[in-house]
C-alpha cells in the first residue's frame, strides 16, 4: 500500500499520519505448499510383538493348532483397526479458502517465502543465523510467514475464481477479506479479535487511472469489472501485528501487457537492490531506469511508461502499515539506508499518464493518528465512536465497510469530529488523468543478518 510523498520532497510520515496508505520476480521459483500432509502425524505399526510371539510359540515347526490361527487372525484384525484411526485423506484448502491455516500446517510451521543472500556484504555469517536477526522475537517469523501463506492462498483464490469481467468489486473484496478471515481464524466480529488477525488494509480494487487507495463503500456506485480494464488489487494480511503488503495487477487484453510487465520487472528490481545498508536513493535510480524502458501501444499511439514520482515504498512496522522510511522508485534525494531486522514493502506503480497523482472523489479508509488524544473530545458520538475504533482496528487502517460490519450506525458525525481533532486521518483514492492506465506490483521483504526474504512471493508473481 503506497506512501504518498509531495512532488521533489521527501515525506517522513509517522506510521499513524502518513497522507497514503497503501500497499520481485527474477523467474521465482514457487513457494507455496499444496497439501501439508507430511506435517500430518500418520502413526507407525510396530511390528516387534509379532516377532516375539513367534519366538516364544510352542509346538512343531510348520504346523499351525487352531489357537494359534486364532491369535494371528485377532492381531490382524487388531492391526487393521489401527491403520484406519488414520487420516484417510490429505487435508487441503476448501474453495472458497475457509480451512484455518493452522489446521493445514498443525506443526505451526509455514512455508518460508523466497530467501535470497546478500550480493554485496563484507559481513560473515552462520549460515543457521543467515535468515534469522537477532533483533526479532520468538514469534516475529512464524506470524510473518502465516501471514504471507493467507494472502498467497487467498489471492490464488480470487485470482482463478473471483476477478472476472461482469463480477462486482464488491464481491471481489468481500471474498478477499472473507478468505482472510476465515484462514487466520479470526472473524473480528468480537471487540478486540480483529486485533489479533484481520485484513492490514481495506482490499483496494483500482482501475485503470485510479492507482492507489480504492475500496467499494456503503452508498457508493456498485462498479463492475470489465474486460478492458486494467485492475490493481493490493491487500494486506495482519497477524499480532505482523503486516504482509502485497499487490498484482490483472488485465484481460493484452494490449496493456507491456504496462504490466515494466511494473512487474521494476518491482523484482527494486527487491533484488534492496538489503541491508542499500541506499533509498540507489534503489530508487535502478527501479525507475527499469521501468522507464518500456513503451506501450493502444489503439496505435504509443505512450511510454513513466514511473509515478509522487508515491512511494516505505517499511512497515508492528501495527503500522506506514514507518518513517519511504522507498521510492524515481531518483531520489533520500539518503537512508536499510537496516537489519527491518521489514519493507517494495511496490512500484507506472502510468501511461502524467506519472503524478492527485486525490480522488470519496474516502478509501481511516487512520488512527495515536500522537493525539481524544481526552478533550466532548461530542458523545465522537467519544464512542472513538472507543470502538481503539478496540477493534487500533492503528490499523480501516473503513466504513469494516466499521459497519460491526453494527456501527449513525457514525458520520462522530467521525466528522475526529478528523477535525486530527484523532483520525482520512485518505483519499489516488489517480492520474482520466483515460490512463496504471500498474502495480508489490512484495513485503525482510531483512535478516545475511540476506532478505521476500516473504509474499508465490507462484504467481
Amino acid at each position: 500500500m503506497g506512501s504518498r510523498s509531495p512532488e521533489g520532497e521527501q515525506q517522513t510520515p509517522d506510521a499513524s499520519n502518513s497522507n497514503e496508505f497503501k500497499p520481485s520476480n527474477t523467474s521465482p521459483k514457487g513457494t507455496r505448499n499444496g497439501s501439508c500432509s507430511s506435517d500430518l502425524d500418520r502413526g507407525v505399526i510396530n511390528n516387534d510383538d509379532d516377532d516375539d510371539d513367534d519366538k516364544n510359540q510352542g509346538g512343531t515347526p510348520g504346523i499351525t493348532s487352531p489357537a494359534d490361527a486364532n491369535k494371528k487372525k485377532k492381531r490382524k484384525r487388531s492391526k487393521k483397526k489401527i491403520k484406519n484411526s488414520l487420516p484417510a485423506t490429505e487435508l487441503k484448502q476448501s474453495s472458497p479458502p475457509r480451512v484455518v491455516l493452522s489446521a493445514l500446517f498443525p506443526a505451526g510451521e509455514y512455508p518460508g517465502g523466497e530467501l535470497v543472500p546478500y550480493d554485496n556484504t563484507s559481513r560473515t555469517i552462520d549460515e543457521e543465523l543467515r535468515y534469522n536477526s537477532r533483533l526479532w522475537d520468538d514469534s516475529f517469523l512464524s506470524d510473518y510467514r502465516q501471514a504471507a501463506e493467507i494472502h498467497r492462498q487467498v489471492r490464488q483464490y480470487a485470482q482463478s475464481e473471483l476477478i472476472k469481467p461482469g463480477a462486482s468489486l464488491l464481491s471481489i473484496a468481500e471474498g478477499i477479506e472473507d478468505g482472510v478471515r476465515s484462514l487466520s481464524g479470526h472473524q473480528g466480529l468480537e471487540t478486540g479479535d480483529g486485533l489479533k488477525a484481520s485484513m492490514g488494509f481495506p482490499t483496494g480494487l483500482c482501475l485503470n487511472n485510479v492507482a492507489a487507495h480504492w475500496t467499494p463503500n456503503p452508498g457508493g456506485k456498485n462498479v463492475v469489472l470489465d474486460k478492458g480494464d486494467v485492475l490493481k488489487v493490493d491487500f494486506g494480511v495482519q497477524l499480532n501485528g505482523r503486516i504482509v503488503d502485497s499487490a498484482f495487477t490483472i488485465a484481460f487484453d493484452h494490449t496493456y501487457d507491456n504496462l504490466l510487465a515494466a511494473v512487474k520487472e521494476a518491482t523484482n528490481t527494486g527487491v533484488k537492490e534492496a538489503g541491508v545498508d542499500a541506499r533509498m536513493s540507489d534503489i530508487g535510480s535502478a527501479i525507475q531506469e527499469v521501468m522507464e524502458s518500456y513503451e506501450v501501444n493502444i489503439n496505435n499511439k504509443t505512450f511510454p511508461v513513466k514511473a509515478i514520482r509522487n508515491i512511494t515504498g516505505h517499511d512497515i512496522l508492528r501495527y503500522h502499515i506506514h514507518g518513517n522510511k519511504q522507498v521510492p522508485f524515481v531518483r531520489s534525494k533520500i539518503r537512508d539506508r536499510m537496516e537489519e531486522g527491518e521489514v519493507f514493502a517494495i511496490e512500484t506503480f507506472g502510468s501511461t499518464g502524467k506519472g503524478f497523482l492527485d486525490d480522488g472523489v470519496g474516502i478509501y479508509g481511516y487512520g488512527r493518528n495515536s500522537e493525539v488524544s481524544g481526552a478533550n473530545l466532548h461530542l458523545s458520538s465522537a467519544k464512542s465512536l472513538l472507543k470502538t475504533i481503539d478496540a477493534n482496528f487500533g492503528t490499523l487502517v480501516f473503513c466504513r465497510r469494516y466499521l459497519e460490519r460491526l453494527g456501527v450506525q449513525n457514525y458520520h458525525l462522530g467521525m466528522r469530529k475526529l478528523i477535525d481533532n486530527g484523532i483520525i486521518e482520512s485518505y483519499a483514492p489516488l489517480v492520474d488523468i482520466k483515460g490512463s492506465y496504471t500498474a502495480q506490483f508489490e512484495h513485503t521483504i525482510l531483512l535478516h543478518s545475511g540476506g532478505k526474504e521476500v516473504i509474499s512471493r508465490g507462484d504467481d508473481y
